[in-house]
């Protein structure tokens, strides 16, 4: 009886085919695939960025901390060479986002550049909130690029007396 296949042993199917043959232990990738790309069948400028258009250039998203003590929900973020009328910041009870855009100073031509790391462009992030906050008493501050967002709990132990007032006119 012949052993199932890697394939077969995943699926649980019996039909060997050309995915076997590939995942075979005997076989090496490249010799007799129909599937193999020709090294020189593409160059590498038809991936490269210069040719993709504005419209497809992908917003970048925002790395954040968020921490908790007992009485807040803190987010942190490193904004440099932002400025803070440039951030957007939407708070809903559960949850923010933080929107925005690095414009870029180009001060080289393209290939004078050894390494391209930095970030630019528009750029958001939008986090759930481990619990309700209160919207009105949230506060965001940015000091030497770091962006601070504090988002008070809600006090879900708190009450209040409501007194009942009636339209009813007496007379």
């Amino acid at each position: 009886m012949k052993k199932p296949s890697f394939l077969e042993r995943l699926t649980g199917g019996s039909q060997a085919d050309e995915y076997d043959r590939i995942l075979d232990e005997d076989h090496r990738f490249g010799e007799d695939d129909d599937l193999a790309v020709e090294e020189d069948s593409y160059s590498e400028e038809e991936n490269s960025e210069e040719n993709y258009s504005d419209d497809t250039k992908q917003e970048g998203e925002l790395p954040v901390d968020m921490y908790q003590t007992e009485d807040a929900i803190f987010i942190r973020a490193l904004v440099a060479g932002i400025s803070p009328n440039d951030l957007t910041i939407s708070i809903t009870r559960d949850m923010v986002t933080i929107r925005g855009t690095r414009e870029e100073i180009q001060e080289s031509h393209e290939d004078n550049y050894f390494h391209r790391e930095l970030f630019w462009g528009s750029f958001s992030r939008t986090l759930l909130l481990p619990e309700e906050v209160a919207i009105d008493e949230a506060e965001a501050q940015e000091k030497h690029g770091l962006l601070e967002i504090k988002l008070p709990k809600l006090d879900k132990h708190r009450s209040t007396q409501l007194k009942v007032r009636s339209n009813v006119v007496h007379k």
